[in-house]
């Protein structure tokens, strides 16, 4: 049986390079996500680089493409993720304690209510008991220790605990520990399904 879920977040919630290429930049021009833009965008989410930068670092792939547009199909992808999201996480809250390990992904729900005016940020991160930043514990991603520290501080039942996450390192750690897991790879079914999944319910 199930008592709490620890989510690594990433693309567990949202793919953004998957709907960058099938929705608005698609129809701008770009056919392929690259290995450039992944590290563009990391760069801007943790504020090395302004958003004039980043636009200009798309650019280079939509020569073609006024930075207005390209601006106005990064923020409708911002703009779609979090509808059914925010629903999923409320409903499981009142049946599991949630936890959440963050690398700097998170800000995209940040820059999502400041734009939009909306409080999805707010919302979202009360579904949680904890959400641990991964600077808060001296770490770039989950790992062995990342784990016990979640376990021991609130005194989870590894057998009883369900780790979420889209990457096999990560599950392989937790598998290793006696978490359940999870292991959904970006950009296939079980990334949407998982919010389906009648486990939960």
């Amino acid at each position: 049986m199930i008592e709490a879920i620890i989510f690594d977040f990433g693309d567990v919630f949202i793919d953004l390079n998957k709907k960058a290429i099938d929705t608005e930049f698609r129809k701008l021009g770009l056919t392929a996500w690259h290995d450039d833009l992944d590290a563009l965008n990391k760069q801007y989410e943790i504020g090395k680089i302004d958003e004039l930068e980043f636009m200009q670092g798309f650019q280079k792939h939509l020569p073609n493409v006024d930075l207005v547009d390209i601006r106005t199909a990064w923020n409708s992808i911002l703009g779609d993720f979090p509808l059914n999201r925010l629903e999923f996480l409320e409903k499981i809250a009142s049946k599991y304690r949630l936890f959440l390990l963050s690398n700097t992904d998170s800000t995209h729900i940040e820059k999502f209510e400041h734009k939009v005016g909306q409080t999805f940020a707010r919302d979202f991160y009360s579904c949680f008991e904890k959400v641990y930043f991964s600077y808060e514990i001296g770490l770039r991603k989950p790992d062995e220790n990342a784990f016990k520290y979640v376990i021991n501080n609130h005194n989870l039942n590894p057998k009883k605990t369900l780790f979420i996450d889209d990457k096999k390192e990560n599950t392989d750690v937790a598998a290793q520990l006696g978490l359940q897991v999870w292991n959904l790879q970006p950009g296939v079914d079980d990334v949407t399904q998982m919010f389906d999944k009648k486990i939960l319910f």
